[in-house]
């Protein structure tokens, strides 16, 4: 039969109603996990149909069916996400508020809470919950309130009992076994009398005042107190000035004189050991007037604090005025080794908290701690006081903390380090509230010094002010991708900007979270021009070259602000998809603005975004100046057209009056200008009409006749083109009637390039410029397989020489070849000198 569900009350704590019976008859066996601590039941042989008469030996189908169960149903060890105070310890008659937090799910928030005391066999009973059902114990007594927005519910108890005291659960879900978290009550007597004693209760660290009351008789007779330690009383101090070591500063008595029938016992800094029994006592005669009295000393009620792990957490610590100009700490107990600094006002912290805590001042007895970067091992006990050498003591006033990490959290996962290289750049994702999304976004350095503390270096309303010298160009807050997360992007990275860094909001201070920046060498990925200068109206374009792992990736240009950096439009060159001839030349990206103004200066990032997330950046500075015109002066009549020469070592020209400014072309070998052999052609083709038509001026700039005619210019041009011509034929026939001779013997060809006797018909197409060796400078040319040496300044006219043997077609073919572009290159040196020479 199944437990019913749903219904407060009705105590269950168990899915059968075998959990309801004992085990001799529910035939049911209870072990205890070792591994989990979890309960698992074990059915008996009756329960599964096995007789007492069958084998002791389990069957095969047993064993599998069993095998299939644990499969199916494996034992789980998980740590409930509820949690609240572990112990609570109240006088009679006092009342009591427990927390109990749970995580931030729509579910929880609508689930149903309670809190029941625990029974017999694991039995809870329900004494209240959030549905409205209060049991009949609890009417006018007790009521419990959910607080959605801070995922947590208080249940508020009044007027307590000794009879209170027990095991309590508060939870959520339909019965009281889902989920839950176990409370100690502890109801001690109230300030007053048990059986014949007075009895004191005050918490550890602060004072206690004991009242001694005596007769008249003994008003004037020694007063004291000892405490009771087996069958003696140990003197604690007493009027005459003796004070027992252990007490030493600490304790003190109080008379106010013959009047007064009473003396006070003040105990400051309670310690635990100072609980037990004491006796006062005036007097020392068998007439003392003597009193017990019974002190307890309770521990500080620790302060819940509920984080999730990555998260954040604050607590704050309000401790005594007369402590406010000692030293400020706050430690974590440690079971068996005291209480470990974390951080105190001295400049000390705990090397696991390094980076991931701040200590700030309220006032001079107040301050608040934050806590970043939540780990599971940072649940515990913590303790916040004074001291003057920043450590805690025992019986010093503290105040304790619980902390408690939960590891259901919904903060996405991040990393806790970065590394980057010196002059690279970082793109680090900063988690925040996703109801925050319309609030301001901050980002931080932590710094070490003191308390420490994280000045703020940019917003989502762009740089602070009093770090734009250092951050200018290479910081910024980008509100992408959204949801939930924000960028930040850094880069000219340096190894100073290695350290700690926190993401923050002015919303859900739980999000906070903390990161560590390693700055290492190496090369950046991305390369952009050092410095850039451009002049006012020109054009800029910027390269920037990326590896082939960023093929894929989306590439940009944008120009930075103090605001942010404005995304530009940019040309990519390189192929759009990877591939595996992916070289650096074709992964590039270019800026370019035309007609560059004032405004364009400034810093420019290029950079890789993949699906929506930054990865790298590069920055570099663009000056913009002022055009300075640099042009050769030039002569030219009013009105008439001028085109300046290309190049600028042009030397000054001056043009005739109506005429233009040709350019020639020209280029430099070594310390000579060689004219290009085609301007004979063209300049054949300038027009030498008359007067009525304007009048050219000569093409060649070298000429120191510029007014001559147009008959001196046809003479010295075709004059020299005759005898070239005339020569070049008779140079062809001669090497036509030797190869008609020898053409069964050789064949033509040179180890630099294959020549035919037809290319010799047309010997105005070589010129000067193409046989670079018809100079006077002795070449080593291979012929017929021997190597010999000619010096081209000589007579390369043949002579017989009858000892020596006939030379082969193919070398005829070559002295002839040579001796036509040596006439030719004479020839044209000749007309280069004047017409008259030519």
């Amino acid at each position: 039969m199944g437990c019913h569900l749903g219904r407060d009350g009705d105590g269950c704590s168990g899915n059968s109603l075998h959990s309801q019976l004992p085990a001799s008859q529910s035939g049911v066996r209870r072990t205890r996990a070792a591994a989990c601590g979890t309960e698992r039941v074990v059915a008996s042989k009756q329960e599964i149909g096995v007789s007492d008469t069958a084998p002791r030996e389990p069957s095969a189908v047993m064993l599998f069916f069993l095998t299939c169960l644990l499969a199916v149903f494996p034992v789980v060890s998980m740590k409930s996400p509820i949690f609240g105070p572990q112990e609570v310890n109240r006088l009679e008659s006092a009342s009591a508020s427990i927390k109990c937090y749970y995580p931030a799910t729509s579910v929880n928030r609508h689930s149903r809470k309670y809190w029941c005391q625990q029974g017999a066999r694991g039995r809870c009973t329900t004494l209240i919950s959030s549905e409205g059902y209060v049991s009949k114990n609890y009417e006018g007594k007790a009521n419990l309130t959910n607080f959605p927005e801070s995922n947590m519910f208080v249940v508020d108890i009044g007027h307590l009992t000794q009879n209170d005291s027990g095991r309590y659960r508060c939870g959520l879900g339909m019965n009281n076994q889902d989920l839950f978290f176990d409370v100690r009550l502890k109801v001690s007597p109230a300030l007053g009398l048990l059986n014949g004693t007075k009895v004191y209760t005050a918490e550890l660290g602060r004072t206690v005042t004991i009242s001694c009351p005596f007769n008249s008789e003994n008003s004037q007779e020694k007063k004291s107190v000892c405490r009771k330690t087996d069958e003696t009383c140990v003197l604690v101090i007493d009027s005459s000035g003796y004070v027992s070591p252990s007490y030493c500063d600490r304790v003190r008595l109080s008379i106010q004189g013959t009047s007064q029938l009473v003396f006070n016992f003040v105990i400051d800094q309670l310690q635990l050991s100072d609980a037990g029994m004491y006796v006062c006592q005036a007097g020392d005669n068998s007439r003392a007037d003597k009193s017990n009295v019974d002190l307890q000393v309770l521990k500080p009620e620790p302060k819940l604090v509920y984080g999730d792990l990555r998260g954040s957490v604050t607590f704050d610590c309000a401790l005594s005025p007369k402590v406010a100009n000692l030293t400020k700490f706050v430690c974590r107990v440690n079971n068996g080794k005291g209480c470990e600094v974390v951080i105190n006002t001295l400049g000390k912290r705990a090397q696991a908290f390094e980076g991931r805590i701040l200590l700030t001042l309220k006032d001079k007895s107040s301050f608040r701690v934050h806590i970043t970067g939540l780990k599971r091992e940072d649940a515990g006990h913590y303790l916040c006081g004074a001291h003057s050498d920043g450590e805690p003591q025992e019986g010093w006033p503290t105040q304790a903390w619980q902390l408690f990490v939960n590891e259901e959290t919904t903060i996405p996962r991040s990393p806790s380090v970065v590394k980057s290289v010196v002059g690279g750049s970082v793109a680090l994702l900063c988690p925040y509230n996703p109801k925050d999304r319309n609030g301001l976004k901050y980002w931080c350095r932590w710094n070490g010094a003191q308390n420490g503390g994280c000045p703020q270096l940019v917003s989502s309303e762009g740089l602070v002010k009093e770090h734009y010298k250092d951050y200018e160009g290479r910081l910024a807050l980008y509100e992408e991708p959204g949801n939930g997360t924000y960028t930040v992007i850094l880069n000219q990275l340096t190894t100073q900007d290695a350290g700690f860094y926190w993401c923050l909001t002015d919303g859900d201070t739980h999000w906070w979270s903390t990161v560590e920046l390693k700055v290492v060498e190496g090369e950046p990925n991305l390369e952009v021009p050092t410095n850039v200068t451009v002049g006012v109206g020109e054009t800029l374009n910027l390269p920037c070259h990326l590896p082939c792992k960023f093929a894929s990736y989306e590439k940009f240009w944008c120009k930075w602000s103090s605001k942010g950096c404005k995304a530009l439009p940019s040309h990519n060159e390189g192929s759009g998809q990877a591939s595996v001839n992916c070289s650096q030349g074709n992964q590039l990206i270019s800026l370019i603005l035309n007609s560059v103004t004032q405004e364009d200066e400034g810093w420019y990032w290029c950079g890789v975004k993949e699906n929506l997330r930054f990865r790298e950046t590069v920055a570099v500075y663009v000056e913009v100046k002022e055009k300075v015109k640099d042009v050769s002066q030039v002569n030219a009549a009013p009105g008439e057209e001028v085109i300046e020469p290309r190049s600028q070592d042009v030397s000054q020209v001056d043009a005739a009056p109506g005429g233009k400014v040709i350019e020639p072309r020209v280029r430099k070998i070594e310390n000579k200008v060689v004219q290009d052999p085609k301007l004979f052609v063209e300049d054949s083709e300038i027009d030498t009409g008359d007067s009525a038509h304007g009048r050219k001026a000569p093409a060649d700039p070298g000429s120191s006749v510029g007014q001559g005619g147009s008959s001196t210019v046809l003479v010295s041009t075709l004059v020299p083109l005759a005898l070239v011509l005339a020569l070049g034929a008779l140079a062809v026939g001669v090497v036509r009637a030797r190869h008609r001779r020898n053409v069964d013997r050789v064949s033509i060809r040179s180890y630099r390039t294959d020549i035919s006797m037809s290319d010799f018909e047309n010997s105005r197409d070589f010129g000067a410029n193409d046989n670079m060796g018809a100079s006077s400078i002795t070449q080593e040319t291979a012929l017929g397989g021997k190597d010999e040496f000619m010096d081209t300044s000589e007579n390369t006219v043949e002579t017989e020489q009858p000892k020596k043997a006939k030379r082969s077609s193919k070398e005829e073919a070559d002295m002839a070849y040579t001796a036509f572009l040596l006439q030719a290159n004479n020839m044209t040196a000749n007309v280069q000198d004047g017409p008259s020479e030519a």
